[in-house]
């Protein structure tokens, strides 16, 4: 497990993403220690994740569930629009980013 941990507010790794010309959603990666594909799938997830739930506790428990089915468990998700954080993270597996207005946080540790 790695020893680094991630603040909500770190901006030095932010960077904008494509934005998914499908749904027309404004994707703002804030901050990741993953692979690339591992984050497009994370992004791709939470996108479904909002069209399927309007609860953010649902949205947050869908990619929860989604990850661990198809990563191995434990992944944490914390989904809102205004929280602090501050984790310990596997390496390569954490990323923090926007999706519209709403953050999405998601990690494996565990």
């Amino acid at each position: 497990m790695s020893e680094a941990a991630k603040r909500n507010g770190d901006d030095r790794n932010s960077r904008p993403a494509a934005s998914s010309s499908a749904t027309g959603k404004k994707v703002i990666i804030k901050s990741a220690d993953m692979k690339d594909d591992l984050q497009t799938e994370a992004i791709n997830i939470a996108i479904g994740a909002f069209e399927k739930h309007s609860v953010e506790k649902d949205v947050a428990e869908y990619i929860k569930k989604e990850f661990d089915k198809k990563h191995g468990p434990t992944w944490h998700c914390i989904v809102g629009k205004n929280f602090g954080s501050f984790v310990t993270h596997e390496t390569n597996h954490f990323i923090y980013f926007y999706l519209d207005t709403k953050a999405v946080l998601l990690f494996k540790s565990g």
